[in-house]
């Protein structure tokens, strides 16, 4: 060992120098490039290659001497594998581990400079500075442009004052119309182009400005002509040609100063647009010398980093080699071995800790048998006592997987939940669908409570619809960790279904007693108060009472059939229950819509002859209060479209009926109390329609919903089981 030990530090002696010496240069190079990379924004293109050109050469020089460096150390390493030393393995995955978190975190760096390179080069060349400048020269253009049409509207009201004038009088009133506009030179030509009067604002100038042939093609084929003319002088100025309608075609040339400011301008900005796309075509050459430079040093990076992290692991792993060979006999079941203490710092620390280890190791073998005698000892009685409650129990481990279900659950549920363990509730969903929106709930609670929790789920069972009340309770550890949630539930479906009658029945009564009995002496007193006193009053006061009094019973009529619904809602149903062909009970209803040519009804019936064993009264009153609210949901006008189809859930086989209309649909709100009694949004509606269809469908074992996913007016969906 001491001679290993000797070999160890001369290898560290040896390599100390040149990795100190490596380390200096690699940040000096980080530095140099740092400083290159500053300086490069401001130099020419021709500067920046030579500049390149060093680096390159230098980084790859030292990436040359780091690879070697590294190459050294794998083939020590690769003896030491051969060989089957001890702490080699170790060694390699040490040095994998440190390549795989540089390599990680430097790519991560490497990508988000880059993105933040390209992104800080492009500010430069910012797109709004592009959208200025554009937007700069279609300003300067569009000033032009509406100084040409003011000018044009000049020149045309110039040409209608001298129509009609003889050339003497035009040639006299020349100078005063050339100064009433601030042009520069005004004359008018005959058609073949003679000069027959002009004016110009120079006394130099005895000749007007002479249009050229192009020209004179352009204004006797488009009857004007509107240009910017550049002088000799520099001096811009718009020419504008315009007819003079006589017996005699004329023409009346007028020539408008550009002020100097405008046009300097207008330059200026021309000039600034073509340097500011001369310097954006350097763009991507900067980018490509960036990303070079940022890929060399990033190299340089890893490379040294790689190599410290051989020197540093290998001093690491040398008095680790003891643990190994104790960890190796303490795998074969030597519990009593003992490695020998021979430093004092936090290897030395972990000798110690790794001899505390063994020896409770081996004190506990006796406990952990002792404890598991006893586990299996309770884990029989409890699967003994869930296996014989009646409430289904479902025991979750702390990710929310299945542990243990009872026999109880596969009654409620009638889905082998047992046959799950060691998965989640959303695993459950893949094969058994039916289930998703009673799992998704419950792995909700499961994930977001933190207490006792309670609550009510509908769902469709084999024989109709179900509701379970499942209360859940999180498992806690004696340190207080949460290790846990057991889920009980109970099948509350006959029990919520007789607590609804009863209580709906109660209520029927009471407003029967209450309300109804004393609505037929309001009305006869309502109707004795007209009779007698409207002969005794005034014939505006007897329409008065006739009025108030008609009032008075179409309202108590309205209290009464209010009531007869409510009630008719209440009572329970006395269904004549026998075997229904949907498919044509749907025809036969439908039929009694067919005269209204304002609605389109569209029938898709997937599946034919679907029996169902049902009360074909209540079924047809479904099937009217269904379409009578999509009639008046459309205004008596638009689209119903009827489904029809057969599905399976939880191994049973549904008959699903869909009902959709154009019309004005559901809000958010709505959603939440549509099927709850006296709750509408129609003037004249009692709100009972949709409880009523809701009461028959679960008295019939089936469920009924709104299409949320329907958007373009409002949707329901039906199922019903079907007759076996």
């Amino acid at each position: 060992m001491g001679a290993v030990r000797s070999l160890g530090s001369m290898a560290v002696s040896k390599v100390k120098f040149p990795v100190s010496l490596s380390i200096v240069i690699l940040f000096g190079l980080i530095l140099l490039s740092l400083q290159l990379m500053s300086t490069a924004t401001t130099q020419e293109s021709s500067e920046l290659s030579d500049i390149y050109s060093w680096l390159l050469i230098g980084n790859s020089l030292g990436s040359v001497v780091l690879f070697v460096l590294i190459g050294i150390n794998v083939y020590s390493l690769a003896k030491a594998l051969k060989k089957g030393e001890a702490g080699s393995r170790l060694t390699t995955r040490m040095v994998s581990l440190f390549v795989l978190l540089s390599i990680a975190p430097a790519a991560i760096v490497f990508y988000f400079s880059v993105q933040f390179l390209n992104q800080g080069i492009d500010s430069w060349f910012n797109v709004e500075i592009d959208k200025a400048m554009e937007d700069a020269l279609e300003l300067g253009a569009e000033s032009l442009d509406q100084r040409k049409r003011l000018h044009l509207k000049q020149a045309r009201k110039l040409a209608k004052q001298v129509t009609g004038k003889s050339q003497t009088l035009i040639a006299l009133e020349m100078d005063e119309l050339r100064e009433s506009t601030g042009a520069t030179e005004i004359a008018l030509f005959s058609r073949q182009g003679r000069v027959i009067a002009s004016n110009s604002s120079d006394p130099k100038d005895i000749l007007p400005l002479l249009p050229r042939e192009h020209v004179w093609l352009h204004v006797r084929r488009n009857q004007e002509y509107v240009a910017f003319k550049q002088m000799d002088e520099g001096e811009l100025l718009i020419q504008i040609i315009v007819p003079v309608h006589d017996d005699e075609p004329r023409y009346l040339q007028v020539l408008f100063p550009v002020p100097v400011r405008i046009a300097d301008l207008t330059d200026s900005i021309d000039f600034a647009f073509v340097r500011y796309q001369e310097m954006t075509f350097l763009r991507n050459s900067l980018k490509s010398s960036f990303l070079l430079m940022l890929s060399l040093v990033l190299l340089l990076s890893l490379l040294a980093a790689i190599w410290v992290a051989f020197v540093s692991i290998r001093h690491i792993v040398s008095p680790v080699k003891e643990l190994v060979r104790g960890t190796q006999a303490v795998a074969s079941g030597n519990y009593q071995r003992q490695l020998p203490v021979i430093r004092q710092d936090d290897l030395g620390f972990l000798v110690e800790s790794f001899n505390n280890m063994t020896q409770r190791i081996a004190r506990s073998q006796d406990e952990i048998k002792a404890a598991s005698i006893e586990v299996e000892n309770q884990r029989a009685y409890l699967e003994t006592v869930l296996s014989n409650l009646t409430a289904g129990v479902i025991s979750f481990g702390a990710s929310y997987k299945i542990r243990t279900a009872n026999q109880a659950a596969y009654r409620i549920l009638h889905i082998p939940v047992s046959h799950f363990v060691g998965q989640t509730l959303l695993d459950v969903i893949v094969l058994h669908p039916e289930l998703t929106q009673l799992w998704e709930s419950i792995q909700k609670l499961l994930e977001q409570a933190e207490d006792i929790w309670q609550q009510r789920f509908t769902f469709l069972g084999p024989n109709g619809r179900q509701e379970l009340l499942c209360r859940g309770t999180p498992l806690f550890s004696p340190s207080g960790e949460r290790v846990g949630t057991i889920v009980v539930f109970d099948d509350v479906t006959d029990l919520m279904q007789a607590q609804k009658d009863a209580a709906w029945g109660e209520v029927a009564k009471r407003l029967a007693h209450e309300i109804k009995n004393p609505l037929t002496p309001i009305q006869l007193s309502a109707e004795r108060l007209q009779h007698k006193l409207a002969s005794e009053l005034s014939e505006a006061s007897a329409r008065i009472l006739q009025r108030s009094t008609q009032t008075i019973v179409q309202q108590v009529e309205a209290m009464k059939s209010m009531v007869d619904d409510f009630s008719e809602y209440a009572r329970p149903s006395k269904r004549q229950v026998e075997l229904i062909n949907l498919n044509l009970l749907i025809n036969e209803v439908l039929a009694l819509y067919i005269l209204q040519t304002e609605i389109r009804i569209i029938t898709v019936f997937n599946a034919e002859n679907i029996v169902i064993e049902a009360d074909p009264v209540s079924i047809r009153q479904v099937l009217h209060n269904l379409i009578k609210n999509a009639q008046e949901a459309m205004d008596g006008k638009g689209q119903i479209e009827i489904k029809l189809n057969k599905v399976k859930r939880n191994n049973a086989e549904y008959a699903e009926f869909a009902i959709y209309d154009n019309g004005c649909g559901l809000n958010e709100s709505q959603l939440e109390t549509v099927f709850e009694p006296y709750v509408t949004t129609k003037v004249k509606g009692t709100g009972l329609g949709l409880p009523i269809v809701k009461k028959i469908i679960e008295e019939h074992g089936g469920v009924i919903w709104v299409d949320t996913a329907y958007n373009e007016g409002a949707g329901f969906i039906i199922q019903l089981p079907t007759a076996t």
